[in-house]
């Protein structure tokens, strides 16, 4: 039986999320972006390490983070931003708006399964403009099965409207912790062609090297020394990131 992340927690790095063993924080790097940035997740995709809601918040330092409830409705004023043009993001919606200024814009992400994105829509239905993104192509996001053809985590949905809008800086910039997340979780399972297949078409190759090096899965007598030394470090209270 698979073990649960959530139920049965092991030791993980507080800022990244990811096992002590994989911790990325090392290839941390924040973005500003001329958006305004918030996710709207759902409770229960709050408490999954894995979440690219959580990505976006830790990576775009000015972005909110606002968690849904089914009996607590989200409040507006604490969400919609004054001055601003509020898009929210969801494949039913209207085709993308043309001439649109970044600067002008905030984007509201709902962030959870298919059916919990559902609900959150008819929540915040009629607070902004919905709009649909032109998705293509194949996810990356390798650490959950998508549910069909088109259909991507929270963070792509991002990638995919920053390049829309010729903000091709920030697209790469996020795109390259996208990758650098993918890939700490699929370490995690072990699986070496898994990780060859996604590294194949991955900019971390040329991005970070070393830190590609240092977070493969080694042999048990080399994992089993780098863990003792792990948790040394997480006893003496020393930061497990450098």
């Amino acid at each position: 039986m698979a073990r649960s992340v959530v139920r049965n927690p092991t030791p993980r790095c507080a800022r990244c999320q990811h096992l002590l063993r994989w911790c990325v924080c090392e290839g941390l790097r924040t973005v500003e972006c001329p958006l305004a940035i918030d996710v709207l997740m759902h409770h229960r995709e709050s408490r999954r390490p894995s979440s690219t809601g959580h990505l976006i918040n830790r990576i775009i330092p000015a972005s909110g983070h606002h968690v849904y409830h089914h009996d607590r409705r989200p409040d507006r004023a604490s969400i919609v931003r004054p001055g601003k043009t509020l898009w929210i993001l969801h494949p039913l919606g209207e085709p993308l708006p043309a001439d649109q200024a970044p600067g002008d814009l905030q984007i509201l992400l709902l962030d959870g399964s298919w059916g919990e994105a559902a609900d959150m829509k008819r929540e915040v239905e009629g607070w902004g403009r919905r709009v649909s993104l032109p998705m293509t192509g194949r996810s990356r996001y390798w650490l959950r099965a998508q549910q069909g053809e088109g259909q991507f985590s929270t963070m792509e949905a991002l990638l995919f409207l920053l390049a829309a809008l010729g903000l091709k800086t920030e697209h790469d910039q996020l795109r390259l912790q996208l990758e650098l997340h993918v890939f700490a979780g699929l370490c995690t399972r072990g699986n070496k062609t898994l990780i060859a297949d996604f590294l194949s078409e991955s900019p971390l190759r040329e991005a970070m090297p070393d830190l590609l090096r240092r977070l493969q899965p080694q042999s048990p007598v080399e994992k089993r020394a780098l863990q003792l030394r792990l948790a040394e470090r997480l006893a003496a209270g020393t930061d497990v990131s450098t």
